[in-house]
């Protein structure tokens, strides 16, 4: 927190707020970043002042609510025509030339940088809605958050083009030639007073889902899609709400375990509880491990509503939130969760020893975990059973268990489901022949090419259809003419992985959306990209990392071009890691599964399997 009553002027602010960051956030500042601080919020400090308002709080590099997306500034004080707590979110720029991107409303063309930028009118105004959404204090105060977007090197003849994109009092716009009318505003919307108690408000609020959000989430939920629960699913789903009335009126912390397969139907629990949950007005959140997973919920549920997409969160969202701000965090894909929060990137003096499932737990009052311990399917991913227990009843937490027996993927093929997990190894008894299953049906290819083959015929039919394999080839960038590089090269035929990033390139959509849109039959998916997802008809290649020898499928882990499967990967946990894998793959489809193996043993024993 940054007063404009302190010495600015004796230091340079970049230092104060760099060590602050460090210690608090422990993020380390760019000199970019630095240098813009030094630049700006010198220039915002003294309008305050100007408009006689020094003792409004600057709130610098606010950092929102369970991302890690900064505004520049948020203003705390008083209002000037009400008395209670008031904030103004300003975001700064050093811009002196911006114009529309072809006539883009919500796109600009910033002079001196490469790209279109979004529009700062736009993007503060999106800071408020969220803060309005996820800041307790809040609740029930939308006129409490406004926003400006302040080009303090600009001159108005320079980003004329802007000025259409104020829309309400959440994205206002000035320059330095409206510097006067700057002042005005903040004279109108701020008493002369200390904004310290309302900065303490402000920055102490419990973090949740506001009232609001939640009912816009339930309408979502309902309109696009109704989910009827069976059984076991219904149970689980009924235990978890019971569980959340009982820990809520004796204000104590349960835990509940939902097991199951691949489609056994965790994830319509999961967007079940989500939408009764908000429905009854409860802080809920939906996280996962997945990024593919998280952004298609972001895309169907939350389709046309930026706010409902906030409800979907990963499991790295909650370093910092508050110990039960919520009452019910719905943890999808559980098998993803990872030792800690960190990644690789993260430099090794800013890691933590703090355990992520000891995040999860600690976030809500009843923590939901969903997995299958069959997928864990990288080194590092720790979500089992045993793991959540321990942790839950090591604190003295009551924990609930739920298994799903029901099969809802692979046409409901229990059968197919245990075939697959004896053929891997998964579970006793080895290899069996397949002895068919009026409904669902699996058959050998003889070739790559007539693996596509059929898969292009069932999609031709109306049905949807993918291709998938094990992680044997290479993952190339696109080629410079901005095409895909076929990696995937076998016996004449050639196909590229799916899209590593988030861009579509060319008519194959982005990395997280190649199971579900238009375009991504023509590309390989690997279980990165497939884990959590479903389509009609399912085309697996067997790559050179799992072959048939000496009676069983054995797996090869010099063949594997994982990079997940580090040097400090055991040759235990790589076996394991490849065989779960391959039970990921086999086991999306929910009408039939083509099968082929690069290995001739290997594809001999399954045509053998299959001949039975």
């Amino acid at each position: 927190m940054l007063t404009t009553g302190d010495s600015v002027a004796e230091r340079r602010l970049s230092e104060v707020i760099a060590e602050h960051l460090r210690r608090t956030a422990r993020i380390n500042p760019s000199d970019a970043e630095r240098r813009s601080w030094d630049r700006s919020l010198p220039v915002l400090a003294r309008d305050l002042v100007d408009a006689g308002l020094g003792a409004v709080e600057m709130l610098v590099e606010y950092r929102l609510p369970l991302t890690s997306k900064r505004a520049d500034v948020v203003l705390a004080g008083v209002d000037r025509r009400t008395g209670d707590d008031a904030y103004l979110v300003v975001e700064l720029k050093q811009w002196s030339q911006a114009e529309l991107f072809e006539d883009d409303p919500n796109l600009v063309l910033v002079g001196g940088v490469a790209g279109p930028r979004l529009h700062p009118a736009l993007q503060v105004q999106t800071y408020c809605d969220y803060i309005v959404d996820f800041v307790g204090a809040l609740e029930g105060r939308d006129d409490a958050v406004r926003g400006v977007a302040y080009l303090h090197n600009a001159a108005d003849p320079d980003v004329e083009d802007l000025y259409g994109e104020a829309r309400s009092e959440r994205s206002r716009l000035f320059t330095k030639s409206r510097r006067g009318a700057f002042l005005d505003h903040l004279r109108e919307r701020f008493a002369p007073e200390s904004g310290a108690a309302a900065a303490d408000r402000f920055l102490n609020s419990a973090i949740r889902p506001s009232k609001q959000l939640l009912a816009l989430a339930a309408r979502e939920i309902r309109e696009r899609e109704q989910f009827v629960l069976l059984d076991e699913q219904r149970l689980a789903y009924e235990i978890v709400l019971n569980t959340v009335g009982r820990a809520r009126r004796a204000d104590t912390k349960e835990v509940v375990v939902v097991t199951g397969g691949p489609g056994s139907g965790k994830s319509v629990i999961a967007l079940s509880l989500l939408g009764e949950l908000s429905r009854q007005g409860r802080a809920v959140l939906h996280a996962t491990g997945s990024r593919s997973f998280t952004e298609t919920l972001r895309r169907v549920p939350g389709k046309g509503s930026t706010a409902v997409k906030s409800l979907f969160k990963y499991f790295n969202s909650f370093t910092s939130a508050g110990r039960n701000d919520l009452d019910v965090l719905v943890c999808d894909e559980a098998h993803r969760i990872r030792e800690t929060s960190q990644n690789r990137y993260t430099p090794a003096r800013l890691r933590s020893d703090r355990r992520q499932i000891d995040e999860l737990i600690d976030a809500a009052r009843v923590p939901v975990f969903l997995l299958d311990e069959h997928q864990v399917v990288r080194p590092g991913e720790s979500g089992t059973v045993a793991e959540i227990r321990a942790h839950a009843e090591g604190r003295g937490f009551r924990v609930h268990e739920i298994a799903l027996d029901e099969q809802f993927r692979c046409g409901g093929s229990r059968a197919y489901e245990e075939w697959v997990l004896r053929l891997l190894g998964l579970q006793d008894g080895g290899p069996a022949p397949w002895l068919g299953d009026d409904h669902f049906a699996v058959s050998a290819a003889r070739s790559p090419q007539e693996l596509e083959t059929l898969l292009r015929a069932k999609l031709d039919e109306g049905r949807s259809a993918r291709m998938t394999a094990g992680f044997c080839w290479p993952w190339s960038e696109p080629a410079k003419d901005g095409t895909l590089v076929h990696d995937i090269r076998l016996d004449g035929w050639s196909r590229p992985w799916n899209v590593k990033g988030d861009r579509a390139v060319g008519e194959a959509p982005a990395s997280a959306l190649w199971a579900t849109q238009k375009g991504g039959f023509e590309q390989v998916g690997c279980v990165y990209t497939a884990q959590g997802f479903e389509y009609d008809w399912n085309g697996v290649i067997i790559g050179s990392d799992l072959v048939y020898r000496d009676g069983r499928l054995v797996t090869v882990r010099s063949a594997s071009k994982d990079p997940a499967l580090t040097r400090g990967t055991t040759d235990e946990q790589a076996d394991r890691l490849i065989r779960n894998t391959y039970k990921v793959l086999l086991t999306r489809g929910m009408a039939g599964t083509y099968v082929w193996s690069v290995d001739a043993r290997t594809q001999e024993f399954i045509e053998e399997l299959m001949r039975a």
